[in-house]
């Protein structure tokens, strides 16, 4: 099938949203080079975003698994400057299918009544236009895409209002809007979803009538007022001299909410600044299981950002401009390139558990047990989040709460 002339789009979007508990399972040795090269991407991308301001929610594994299906499609030295960033050259020779054997891990977590884990995969191209098979073939069979063809030169805001509703539907309307006003147009040729929704129970719920305000130092000098959730509970719990770490179960104990907390109340930047792949592991692989006082406030935050200049600064260029080969997809060198990279994610967290949801859109153009009395957990200060499946250890979601907001 042939395309117009000119210039046109491909856009890929992932939605996703998990959560986590505490065991000190086996992780599938298989999966290891994809799950570290993963991890470093996602604190390596989270140290260039949190030179913002405020609150910051995002979701490391739904960016690389976008990446990841994009990536499927660049050859030359586009897909070299991919498999760099991304850290997926250690496992380049089989990536698809370790993400396809990753994804089946983590549905596993899903139980009945604790964990609601819905991860969807879905391929909408522009009606006749000529994308490769085998291209199409590798995103079916490893990331169970469904495929839906769309009209974009006729239709353009027909096939976003599509495609807004399959992403608010999969991720129980936590992501109504990804596509915004005007990003599609004639010149768009594919659209990737990859949507993935999460909803699970604490192992132990806070009660509900040991919730009540308290202050919140949003920086050492101004406190705040939010609710906090307190219980005294068995978790997963490491401290030395400038953090403290909190490991929060999700019921069956494969999904788990790692709170990371800084002794100093201004000590944000520099816990952040310490975020790496080798710190995190060892945090981790000293975290053992106390009695602690948990003091936390209830928080619900949503965001979005657009990454084209983050992944840029990080060393992915080609993909941006006439250099990139996307020849993958449609056979035609220099063709196809990302025009632009989105993003956007949603977070509560309650008494109960928590429910996450995050989407990324990629906008691609052509050329035209203790005896100790309890630990004191307080997080009444800014913290950073991540919830991470625990047999493989992957970052799902990450964050940073600065100013809890509950409306």
């Amino acid at each position: 099938m042939k395309g117009f002339g000119g210039k046109f789009n491909f856009i890929c979007i992932v939605m996703m949203t998990t959560v986590t508990t505490m065991t000190r399972a086996t992780q599938p040795p298989e999966l290891l080079p994809l799950v570290e090269g993963n991890t470093a991407f996602a604190l390596q991308l989270y140290g260039k975003l949190r030179a913002a301001d405020g609150n910051l929610v995002l979701s490391p594994y739904s960016i690389s698994s976008a990446l990841a299906m994009a990536c499927a499609g660049a050859r030359g030295e586009t897909a070299r400057q991919m498999e760099r960033v991304l850290h997926f050259a250690q496992c380049k020779a089989n990536l698809h299918e370790l993400f396809s054997r990753l994804d089946a891990v983590l549905k596993t977590a899903q139980t009945d009544g604790g964990i609601e884990l819905n991860i969807a995969n879905s391929l909408w191209p522009q009606k006749k236009y000529e994308f490769r098979d085998e291209f199409l073939n590798l995103l079916k069979t490893h990331y169970r895409a469904s495929l839906t063809p769309l009209d974009y030169a006729e239709e353009p805001e027909q096939a976003r209002a599509t495609i807004n509703g399959w992403v608010d539907e999969q991720t129980r309307h936590k992501i109504t809007d990804v596509i915004g006003p005007g990003v599609l147009s004639g010149l768009t040729r594919m659209v990737l979803v990859n949507a993935i929704y999460f909803k699970g129970v604490w192992a132990t719920p806070f009660p509900e009538s040991s919730t009540r305000p308290d202050r919140f130092y949003s920086d050492p000098g101004k406190a705040i007022t939010v609710p906090f959730m307190n219980q005294q509970e068995h978790s997963g719990y490491f401290e030395n001299d400038e953090l403290q770490m909190l490991v929060i179960p999700y019921r069956e104990n494969q999904l788990q909410m790692i709170i990371l907390l800084p002794r100093r109340r201004d000590g944000i930047a520099q816990l952040e600044a310490r975020l790496a792949p080798a710190s995190l592991a060892a945090w981790r692989s000293r975290s053992r299981p106390e009695e602690v006082n948990v003091a936390i406030p209830k928080f619900k935050m949503s965001g979005g950002f657009g990454l084209t200049k983050t992944l840029q600064a990080l060393g992915l260029k080609d993909a941006f401009d006439t250099r990139a080969d996307f020849s993958g997809m449609d056979g035609r060198p220099h063709w196809l390139y990302l025009s632009a990279v989105l993003h956007r994610a949603f977070i509560e967290v309650n008494e109960k558990g928590t429910e996450a949801a995050a989407a990324t859109g990629i906008v691609v153009d052509t050329v035209s047990l203790s005896t100790r009395q309890p630990r004191a957990f307080r997080a009444d200060h800014p913290f950073v989040f991540l919830i991470c499946e625990s047999t493989t250890g992957t970052i799902l979601f990450m964050g940073r709460v600065s100013e809890p907001e509950n409306n």
